[in-house]
């Protein structure tokens, strides 16, 4: 009795219910229910009393949400090569609880009752008058609104709810619409094409899977985005895309936009595996302008022009109707707020190609611009994508925002290894290394003078001045490392004063004894100036430099002499942001990173200039100082 006296202070109908001569509970109303299983029964349960519930609220009352399912007609459609994601398709919606569809009727009765428990068709369900209120807005507007097909891939891949937020339990289409929505999220395997018959060589497997998936993708006006390791070929499978089109009477011109230095080489590659099709070079001086330009463009299949001139020939650009646009080494417009960034959003084609080895060469943000120039909208603008991704994703590591990402990206994002034997086997396996070097007498004193009066200095400075000072010194540091003709700027003698540079003269003696190659990538076009007069002198032997002042025409002239003659140039010294990218130079067989670059990204990218397929052997090496805190 005196744990129900207990209980009764908690629960007042209880007293009123012992006082009846067979006490065996009491009634509540919708409203006192609630309140009993929301806080009474959790007061109950802290102060000792067994409490049963019932199944429908313990095991899933309280989680039934108002759900959207969407029934979609599809359009007629001309021609799928003008599809585009600002197609306006009619929706047919219903909304549903607990898959019990509703009508609107029932949800007025709903809001009528006024109470967070109700009882639909037999079941309990909690719902707050603001969910109901969102189902009703929901339903009358459903009928009078139109959706893009980009909003409707959107919802498929899990990226938006129905208007109003409302969750979508699943979207039911027919026609062209249903076979677009099922290879997009992997119910239906995209066909696998036979490469076309001009097409000179043979593509191996996942390079047909690759131009496979490009052409389902340009077949419905969607962007892709090829980020195969570099080497793997994703040069030649888009030129076998560009191929069939060409084959299958699309004769419009493709724009291709690439770093100045894979000009030629992709004039190469074309010339070697589609030497049918027409391909136009717009560089230089001499390039065509206006009226001339268009009537010469439009002859092409392809036209090939830089990112230096992307932004400065827009306006010629923008006068052709292009069949597509390809970008390659496409984080070149990770940063959306560059001219050439801008650009590149501004040309119209049909289709839309990124190329990069490196979707993701900084953090996730550089995926924003790159599916903005593909799919435009299709991750919202910056500021969504910033609170919805990029925060979660980079701030606070959140899995469930990462997952969402790519499922929403994943059909537009084809992404090999060299690495993963089920792609290729027959490429040789990557050796890498550090070399660690001693500073000599010489560094180690002007190291220690550096970091002195850094420290010296630290103490005076605040924000973002402090923080430009760390990052100055550590470039100060790194050319100590270096060399210190390098850090002085002196031009003072080279011999003997860098134990980096006594390293890498012995490494390159050894290699050129068995006849090996070598490429030898620098940060600093000074360091590569220096090493290329040094070694030049030491072996008596032409050492080539590629840097960002090297006119296209020697760039070109190099890369020949060191690919195609076996009595080239052993050594090839590159500076990183000029030579990084886009070369083939399969010949080197070693891979030597004299400093190191901030982003090991950067790095990879540039060992990939050797590390493709022809390739017979590969090892990357670094230079490091064991004692230096800046690295090599």
């Amino acid at each position: 009795m005196l744990s129900l006296g207990q209980a009764s202070r908690i629960c007042p109908h209880i007293e009123a219910s012992l006082r009846t001569p067979e006490p065996l509970g009491y009634e509540l109303d919708a409203t006192g229910a609630y309140e009993f299983l929301t806080e009474k029964a959790l007061i109950l349960e802290h102060s000792g009393f067994g409490i049963m519930l019932p199944a429908w609220w313990t095991r899933k009352g309280t989680k039934l949400r108002f759900t959207a399912r969407a029934n979609v007609k599809s359009p007629e459609m001309q021609t799928r090569g003008g599809l585009t994601l600002d197609q306006i398709l009619q929706f047919d919606w219903e909304v549903a609880l607990g898959g019990e569809r509703l009508s609107l009727e029932e949800l007025h009765k709903l809001a009528k009752l006024k109470a967070p428990l109700v009882k639909i068709r037999g079941q309990w369900v909690l719902l707050n008058p603001e969910e109901i209120q969102a189902a009703i807005q929901f339903w009358k507007k459903k009928a009078s609104e139109q959706t893009t097909l980009r909003e409707l891939v959107q919802m498929a891949l899990g990226g938006r709810g129905a208007p109003g937020n409302i969750p979508i339990e699943g979207i039911s289409a027919s026609g062209w619409i249903a076979d677009l929505l099922r290879e997009l999220d992997g119910r239906t395997a995209s066909q696998e094409l036979v490469h076309p018959r001009p097409f000179r060589g043979t593509l191996r497997p996942y390079q047909v899977r690759g131009y496979s998936w490009l052409s389902f993708l340009r077949k419905w006006g969607l962007g892709a985005c090829l980020a195969d390791d570099m080497g793997l070929g994703k040069t030649i499978q888009t030129l076998a895309l560009i191929q069939k089109d060409w084959e299958s009477g699309e004769r419009r011109p493709v724009l291709l936009i690439c770093p100045t230095s894979v000009v030629s080489n992709w004039q190469r590659e074309a010339i070697r595996f589609t030497p049918e099709l027409p391909v136009m070079i717009h560089h230089g001086i001499e390039r065509k302008k206006g009226e001339e330009f268009k009537t010469k463009a439009r002859e092409h299949a392809m036209v090939i022009s830089s990112y230096a001139l992307l932004a400065r020939d827009l306006e010629t650009f923008k006068e052709i109707d292009w069949a597509g646009v390809v970008l390659d080494e496409a984080q070149n417009i990770k940063n959306p707020e560059t001219k050439q960034a801008k650009a590149a959003k501004a040309i119209q084609g049909d289709y839309r190609i990124a190329l990069t080895g490196t979707p993701l060469e900084n953090n996730v943000g550089d995926l924003w611009s790159i599916m903005e120039f593909l799919n435009t909208g299709f991750l919202g603008t910056q500021a969504e994508f910033k609170h919805q991704f990029f925060i979660p994703i980079q701030a606070a590591r959140d899995p469930e925002a990462s997952e969402r990402l790519k499922r929403l990206t994943g059909p537009f994002i084809l992404r090999r290894l060299k690495t993963d034997k089920a792609i290729i086997s027959d490429l040789p396996k990557k050796m890498e290394m550090k070399v660690f070097c001693r500073l000599t007498k010489e560094q180690a004193s002007l190291y220690e003078a550096v970091v002195k009066e850094t420290m010296d200095s630290l103490d005076e400075t605040e924000g973002i001045q402090r923080k430009g000072l760390v990052l100055a010194t550590l470039l100060r540091l790194k050319q100590v490392c270096n060399h210190p003709a390098h850090f002085l700027g002196d031009h003072s003698s080279i011999s003997g004063r860098s134990g980096k540079l006594t390293r890498l003269t012995e490494m390159a003696e050894e290699m050129m004894e068995v006849s090996d190659r070598a490429l030898i990538f620098t940060q600093f076009a000074e360091m590569g100036t220096i090493l290329q007069k040094y070694l030049q002198e030491t072996f008596g032997r032409e050492v080539l430099f590629l840097h960002g002042g090297t006119p296209k025409k020697h760039r070109d002239q190099m890369v020949e002499r060191f690919q195609a003659h076996d009595d080239g140039p052993s050594l090839f010294i590159l500076s990183l942001k000029a030579g990084g990218t886009g070369l083939n130079l399969t010949r080197a067989n070693h891979v030597i990173h004299f400093d190191r670059w901030w982003n090991p990204a950067v790095e990879n990218q540039a060992t990939d200039r050797a590390f493709r397929i022809g390739q017979g052997n590969i090892s990357p090496v670094s230079g490091h100082y064991p004692e230096s805190g800046a690295g090599g």
